[in-house]
């Protein structure tokens, strides 16, 4: 199990610049979906702060970190 996991992990570390264009398009979906949500307020802010987290993320050039962030937002 382990390895699958570290092998996981370093294929989206490697594969970081493929996803560099995703991550707008992940903050987006976010910031939609949010405006039509029924979420409780804990949730949202908690979506919002992996958002956010996300978009420092991708800023700093971190794009895996950065989509692994934004899709635990949209879950």
């Amino acid at each position: 199990m382990k390895k699958f996991l570290v092998a996981g992990i370093t294929v989206l570390a490697l594969s970081g610049p493929a996803f560099a264009g995703s991550c707008p398009e992940l903050m987006t979906k976010i910031d939609t979906a949010l405006t039509t949500a029924t979420v409780s307020d804990a949730d949202k802010a908690r979506v919002m702060e992996l958002r956010n987290d996300g978009e420092e993320q991708h800023g700093a050039g971190q794009h895996a970190e950065s989509t692994a962030s934004l899709n635990e937002a949209l879950a």
